[in-house]
């Protein structure tokens, strides 16, 4: 190679060099930001996943307060029934008692499903929201 040559590839190597370095400084932080929004979406899907079990517990946390409504129901509607066949009043008390525990046993879970009725659509709405913002 002649020293012509040389220096016509060195020209060229330093040439392309300085487009490569032209080309790392447009293309900045633009890698760095790329994994962080797919981090932040990855977060973003573990997170509508673990409200969607949430949602699904308490869907399973009603399904069970309203059999517990339906056994209280059940309940109150035998001792009623026992009322009738009392011999004495300690027996009738023992059943007004129990009458008024299953009817408050009610009232609570009536309570407790109206709160978890209202967490549930609390945390669907925060799902949706999730899902539009990633």
């Amino acid at each position: 190679m002649t020293v012509e040559q040389k220096l016509k590839t060195l020209f060229q190597l330093q040439t392309m060099l300085s487009k490569i370095d032209e080309i790392k400084t447009l293309r900045g932080e633009l890698p760095l930001e790329v994994q962080d929004l797919e981090d932040e979406i990855e977060g973003l899907s573990t997170r509508i996943e673990k409200i969607k079990a949430e949602v699904d517990e308490l869907k399973s946390a009603i399904a069970g307060k309203r059999v517990e409504i339906e056994t209280a129901k059940a309940s109150v509607e035998k001792y009623k029934s026992q009322q009738d066949n009392v011999r004495n009043n300690r027996e009738y008390d023992f059943l007004t008692k129990e009458i008024e525990f299953q009817t408050l046993e009610i009232e609570l879970c009536e309570k407790r499903i109206k709160e978890f009725t209202a967490e549930r659509e609390e945390k669907e709405a925060e799902v949706d929201e999730k899902r539009t913002y990633s």
